[in-house]
């Protein structure tokens, strides 16, 4: 049973967030020279606590004044906000998503796949990641064995620490595997290259063997899946994160590592995590308490008063309010929301005709007074809207604030692991197809969907559109259609893919982004990828 509480001491989170680590190792720049981590502050033996936290704190906040300020130079907050730039990049380049206001910077040219190296939001997520990275490196610095005897750290904090090190080295993998999986390249630095060196850059096969090797090795120092206190990583989250490198292994490195993908997913199955009991649970304010709390691997902790950004949920929520039906309040915001901000593709609205799907759980689309298709991106009241995120409880009670919002963003789920079991299945890594079918129609239960299938009906092409209907708006989308060779090239085109109304093909070099062009001038070792 999972030891949850609404978040790791969210106060030690605002106050190491005054704080940023030495970061020149990984070529960021900090606003503030007063915000360097400075030695002394590891003398008192609670700053260990809080100096994690900071690394956890990263993924959620981008500043110590507000949710509009920023602690990297030069990068806006609203660009560079961890969990709101992977979402854009893995879905609202994909077919699923659209936003309407294409004078934020940034979204015209990730939504229409048309790309450059001067993106700020590809340059936003290249910084925000490398400064997680900076940060646990400047932890795991601070925390030696040598470090800790010269400052007669007491054993009680010293048993703690092991556990601290090993999610600080399960927070740098997480963030290198985005790198591989985005970038396919990255400056590589760890606690052993000093602060301020030019670092060596790691290519995509470099990153993928650096990432398997420190999940394994920290394995046995991280708690057992599910037990950790919310919003921090366990054994279940490193066991998360190889089965998605193993599933899209054949992308990084040319070489299919199914069976092992099917190994970690049938050790999160027997981990103790379960389904929640219903499927908009695990999107609402009171996720990290209700019955999504069991299903929730790992979470983007949101809060709206503690921890206010302009992050994932809410900026969805937020978002999807429309612009016709101005239904904020059923929501948990301001009336009018945003305005109608975020609308679906023709495409993904298609994933639900059929009368199998018209009161699955799953299919929050509002339709009337909507035609389907978005002939102008900006005209706000035709697409579809959907109404799966809320700053509600599962009771019905609206979160603390009106705009930023309580939801945690669902990194990671159960749910995907029964699919990632399922396509693994069917691309040889072994298990069992009765098993595989079983745990497909066990998420078609829970959404209320009486069209269970069969074995003969378990195909790779049903499960990448179970994979939308399931996981849309989790920021999954590119990184499976690149997986299942669709992303690219002109084979399946989609409303407004290459800039094209109806979607054109693109090139494959669009598979990856571009090395952010200020990134490449701070870092001679750094190349640009191919086609840009």
């Amino acid at each position: 049973m999972k030891k949850r509480i609404k978040n790791i001491s969210v106060l030690s989170l605002l106050m190491i967030f005054t704080f940023i680590s030495c970061t020149d190792d990984l070529n960021i720049t900090p606003n503030d020279d007063d915000t360097l981590l400075g030695e002394e502050l590891f003398e008192n033996e609670s700053a260990y606590r809080q100096v994690i936290a900071g690394v956890y704190a990263n993924l959620a906040l981008t500043g110590t004044e507000g949710a509009g300020s920023s602690n990297i130079e030069g990068i806006d907050a609203g660009t560079s906000q961890f969990g709101r730039v992977l979402l854009y990049m893995q879905t609202l380049s994909a077919d699923q998503m659209i936003w309407s206001y294409e004078n934020d910077p940034g979204t015209r040219e990730i939504q229409r796949n048309i790309w450059t190296a001067q993106n700020p939001l590809i340059l936003g997520m290249y910084s925000r990641t490398h400064l997680t990275i900076a940060l646990a490196n400047n932890f795991l610095r601070e925390t030696t064995a040598e470090k800790l005897d010269s400052r007669n750290v007491s054993e009680g904090i010293r048993s703690d620490i092991v556990e601290y090190r090993a999610e600080a080295r399960l927070l740098r993998a997480l963030s290198y595997y985005y790198m591989m999986d985005l970038f396919g390249k990255a400056n590589f630095g760890t606690e052993a290259d000093p602060v301020n060196t030019v670092l060596p850059v790691a290519d995509r096969v470099q990153l993928f063997d650096f990432v398997e090797s420190e999940l394994l090795a920290i394995e046995s120092n991280l708690v057992p899946a599910g037990s950790n206190q919310h919003g921090r990583a366990d054994r279940g989250v490193a066991h998360m994160i190889l089965a998605k490198i193993y599933l899209n292994a054949e992308i990084y490195t040319g070489t299919n590592r199914y069976a092992d993908c099917m190994n970690y997913c049938e050790q999160l199955l027997n981990s103790g995590y379960t389904l929640a009991t219903e499927y908009r649970h695990n999107f609402l304010a009171d996720n990290n308490t209700n019955s999504a709390n069991n299903e929730i691997i790992f979470p983007i902790v949101s809060d709206g008063f503690t921890t206010q950004n302009f992050g994932p949920t809410t900026v969805m929520i937020n978002g999807s309010v429309g612009s016709l039906e101005v239904n904020g309040v059923e929501v948990g915001v301001s009336d009018g929301g945003w305005g109608g901000a975020l609308r679906v593709r023709r495409e993904f609205a298609e994933l639900w005709n059929g009368g199998d799907f018209i009161n699955d759980d799953r299919n929050t689309i509002i339709s009337d007074n909507r035609p389907i298709g978005i002939v102008d991106i900006s005209d706000r009241d035709t697409g579809y809207i959907i109404q799966k995120y809320a700053n509600v409880t599962s009771n019905g009670t609206p979160g603390i604030d009106q705009t930023f919002v309580d939801t945690d963003f669902p990194l990671f789920r159960l749910a995907d692991v029964h699919l990632m079991y399922a396509e693994a299945h069917l691309r040889g890594g072994g298990g069992m197809l009765s098993t595989a079918v079983d745990l497909v129609n066990d998420l078609r239960t829970r959404a209320n969907n009486p069209n269970l299938i069969s074995s003969a009906e378990l195909t790779l092409s049903f499960i990448l559109d179970e994979r939308s209907r399931e996981l849309h708006w989790e920021a999954h989308r590119r990184q499976d259609l690149i997986r299942f060779g669709l992303f690219t090239g002109g084979n399946y085109n989609w409303a407004w893919k290459g800039n094209g109304s109806n979607g054109i093909a693109i090139p494959s070099n669009f598979n990856i982004y571009p090395i952010p062009s200020l990134s490449m001038s701070s870092n001679p070792n750094l190349s640009q990828n191919p086609g840009y």
